[in-house]
């Protein structure tokens, strides 16, 4: 499937791997780069030392082209912003802030930019930033949200910008994938469908509350403190959002929070982990190789394009 994405970032299929925090490592990223997407490393909070290893350990396992996430309100940012540079990476993905003062550099370096955006204002903005595409991410991808459905801000965002757009946010399948292609989009990025790969790091527990999910069983909490993350549904979850509505401060809130992904993805811990996840997990029900999920995934989109 040949789009504007796999032109730009020189990959046979137009879809990215979500960089999420605690979870999207090396193995999982050469997996999906391997399989011919677009592996992404996610540097969250880390030291920039230990994301410059996961990059060197990724083109160990894989030749093919693949990226790193960025979170701009991180302290770490700025290294980051320069390790991407030395390590020659082929792409960035922006996310919790303006990228602004480091596009330059980054198209300097040959590095493609691609901001993760929730709203049609911030898409015009990071257009006229550089950007060489943009992620539209609906709310009901997992993580840290805006309050737009992927159906409705990926046309929109399609329709303000003249750059490639990306659709995240609800896919899982070659439905998602159709649909998106139809809304405009160029691409998928696909977060919550990756958890449930063989090659994915996360604690067993995790997995297994992936793929027991239903249609009703994730929730967002931080709704109260201006922070919206979707995750599953939890003892822990739905205390959280219990204690918002009781009025909570963001502060207590942020106590109560500290480490909670970390607890989720390395050490499965139902009671105190915050296990980010996607509304789409309801259609995972299989643990798989990257590979076949992203085969299966394009195999049955180009079905539904053809009719």
């Amino acid at each position: 499937m040949k789009t504007k994405i796999t032109e730009l970032l020189n990959i046979k299929y137009p879809i990215l791997q979500g960089g999420m925090a605690w979870i999207s490592e090396h193995k999982l990223a050469a997996a999906v780069s391997g399989a011919g997407g677009a592996g992404i490393i996610a540097g969250g909070n880390a030291p920039a030392e230990v994301i410059r290893e996961e990059i060197r350990k990724t083109r160990a396992l894989t030749d093919k082209p693949f990226g790193v996430n960025i979170m701009l309100m991180s302290p770490n940012a700025e290294e980051l912003a320069q390790v991407v540079i030395d390590e020659k990476i082929a792409f960035v993905t922006t996310g919790a802030g303006n990228p602004g003062k480091f596009v330059e550099r980054w198209k300097a370096a040959g590095i493609k930019v691609i901001p993760v955006v929730p709203g049609v204002a911030l898409a015009k903005r990071m257009e006229r930033s550089g950007a060489d595409a943009l992620i539209a991410e609906g709310t009901e991808s997992g993580g840290h949200i805006g309050e737009n459905t992927t159906m409705c801000l990926v046309p929109q965002v399609v329709d303000a910008v003249s750059v490639p757009v990306i659709a995240a946010g609800g896919i899982a399948d070659g439905r998602g994938v159709a649909a998106s292609l139809m809304l405009g989009a160029e691409g998928v990025q696909v977060g919550t469908a990756f958890l449930a790969a063989e090659e994915c790091q996360i604690h067993a527990n995790f997995k297994e509350l992936v793929v027991r999910a239903k249609d009703t069983d994730t929730i967002v909490t931080g709704r109260f403190t201006g922070h919206p993350c979707r995750c599953i549904k939890t003892k822990f979850s739905r205390a959280l959002v219990q204690h918002e509505k009781d009025g909570i401060t963001p502060e207590e809130f942020e106590n109560m929070t500290v480490g909670a992904l970390k607890k989720a993805a390395a050490d499965g811990n139902i009671e105190e982990g915050s296990f980010l996840c996607g509304a789409i997990a309801g259609m995972i029900d299989r643990i798989q190789p990257a590979d076949e999920i992203i085969r299966e995934m394009f195999n049955r989109a180009n079905e539904l394009l053809k009719r």
